[in-house]
């Protein structure tokens, strides 16, 4: 059990198989895609693992079997034939001012016709393109591979000015029909990103393109399995508690039996051997809390989403829809697959602790306007908590709520007042870690909140007064009996009924028994 370096931020295949790095052996999935066709694209999160993948590709094909050795698929390659390869990539572009886009493309082809000695002198960088491919086939006598990392960056960074958005995308989808169009010259396409624009408004050009984002068979190709934490990186297991590493960082799914890892938690993990949010704060979730504000999303909504295929897939320019936003960046994953009604219906919730808590915190920041109050508020609710002390936590979601300033009311036309003020509860809870379910079915009804901390089981009810006689919360988690279902734990278990004034913006009611 010999250690290696982490390949941290690493996309180069070459380097970590030379340089001595850890590797997680996905080229079995590169004989599969072989054997199974010439098209693909595949949508991930950001720092997935893509540009890794499609570095090793871009190796398969030109023959470097130095590389292979050892792996899945070395013996069932064949090594005398090479490929020359495109590989286009948008991750490091400023796509956001008319005509970055082309010019970027055309620095692009000017590397390629670089390095391979490809002749064209096309003025537009479709046309170009559609030369390269047919001068690299007939030099080489070998069709191309094209490869293209992060497909959809010039669209996502241009959201914010709709018309250059749209005019990115109306030339990229002239762009890649350059694919389809010089097919005799083509071996095999990958393409890559985090969203998934509908073919119609992108890949109406390239319609041979196989999605392969929510196939099982795919499912673990980018990220790691608890297979490959426990062999490849056992060296960098001992002093850490396995199961917290599971509860922070797994959960992941694309339909595949396994839950996966994103290999940007672990890594750092390993080298820092603390737990945090590694890849939440790798990017600024800022247009993402904007959307969930300005679309009422309540907070406890996102643990419970339904979607279909197309819901998922309903990103475009002016329309993406929330559970494709979150679930194309990460923010929630497939939980599970109901086929009840003769239609695949996706059953969303976070993934893991690490979304759960850095989402819910992002949320909790952009009602509370101070991170050190925010900070505060969440040390003394774990405070309470550890105490019991119910008539404490009574005076600090009053304090909250007051805090609140007058003008977001007046901004915010909030319809579901019981859903916004439980979301309150909700995201400070999740912002601490905790484990928590939401609308908690039984033979006894639907319970709104369960809570469980320090060996404890608390029970939330919530009512809003207006709608509500006085002391329904309570009555409701005691003639309901929402304990019965918690009491083989042996744990003490809360009974907490919240109850919330539209009028007055704050806590009316808190009231507890215990079961």
């Amino acid at each position: 059990m010999q250690k290696r370096k982490l390949p941290i931020g690493i996309q180069t295949f070459r380097k970590i198989r030379e340089d001595d790095y850890y590797y997680v052996d996905k080229s079995a999935y590169l004989t599969q895609l072989n054997d199974e066709g010439t098209h693909f694209f595949l949508s991930r999160p950001r720092r997935f693992g893509k540009s890794l993948f499609l570095d090793t590709l871009e190796e398969l094909f030109e023959g470097s079997e130095e590389l292979f050795r050892g792996l899945a698929i070395h013996g069932d390659w064949d090594w005398s034939v090479r490929h020359p390869v495109v590989r286009l990539s948008f991750g490091g572009g400023n796509y956001t001012e008319p005509g970055q886009l082309h010019a970027s493309l055309m620095a692009q082809l000017d590397a390629v016709q670089r390095r391979t000695g490809a002749a064209s002198d096309c003025a537009t960088a479709p046309e170009r393109f559609a030369r390269v491919l047919e001068e690299l086939h007939q030099q080489s006598g070998r069709r191309v591979v094209v490869l293209v990392d992060e497909y959809d960056r010039p669209i996502l960074d241009a959201l914010d000015s709709p018309e250059v958005a749209r005019d990115n995308r109306d030339f990229l989808r002239g762009f890649y029909s350059v694919v389809k169009d010089a097919d005799s010259h083509v071996r095999f396409v990958f393409l890559t990103g985090v969203s998934r624009f509908s073919k119609v408004s992108l890949f109406s050009g390239l319609n041979n393109l196989a999605d392969i984002t929510l196939d099982a068979r795919y499912s673990a190709i980018c990220g790691f399995t608890d297979a490959d934490l426990d062999d490849v990186f056992a060296a960098e297991l001992p002093g850490l508690d396995r199961a917290r590493i599971r509860e922070w960082y797994s959960g992941y799914a694309w339909l595949g039996e396994e839950k996966v890892y994103n290999p940007y938690d672990v890594l750092p993990l390993f080298l820092n051997r603390r737990f945090d949010a590694y890849w939440f704060e790798t990017g600024t979730p800022r247009f993402l809390v904007d959307t969930l504000f300005e679309r009422r999303v309540t907070t406890m909504a996102l643990a419970e989403m339904v979607g279909g295929v197309e819901l998922l897939s309903a990103f475009d320019v002016g329309q993406i829809g929330t559970e494709a936003l979150l679930f194309q960046t990460g923010y929630l994953t497939v939980r599970s697959v109901d086929d009840a009604i003769g239609e695949r219906l996706f059953r969303l919730g976070y993934p893991n602790r690490e979304v759960r808590q850095s989402l819910n915190r992002a949320l909790l920041g952009n009602l509370v306007k101070d991170v050190g109050r925010e900070l505060r508020n969440s040390v003394r609710l774990t405070e309470l908590l550890a105490a019991n002390d119910f008539d404490g936590m009574r005076d600090l979601f009053e304090a909250f709520y007051a805090s609140i300033p007058y003008q977001w009311y007046t901004n915010n036309d909030i319809a579901d007042y019981e859903g916004y003020y439980a979301s309150v509860f909700y995201s400070y809870f999740a912002a601490l870690g905790l484990d928590i379910v939401v609308e908690d079915s039984s033979s006894h009804g639907r319970l709104d909140m369960a809570v469980r901390a320090n060996g404890n089981v608390y029970l939330f009810e919530f009512k809003v007064a207006e709608q509500s006689p006085p002391g329904s919360a309570l009555k409701q988690l005691e003639e309901k009996d929402y304990a019965a279902k918690y009491r083989a734990s042996g744990e003490p278990i809360h009974l907490v009924g919240v109850e919330f004034s539209s009028a007055a913006r704050n806590v009316t009611a808190f009231e507890v028994a215990h079961a």
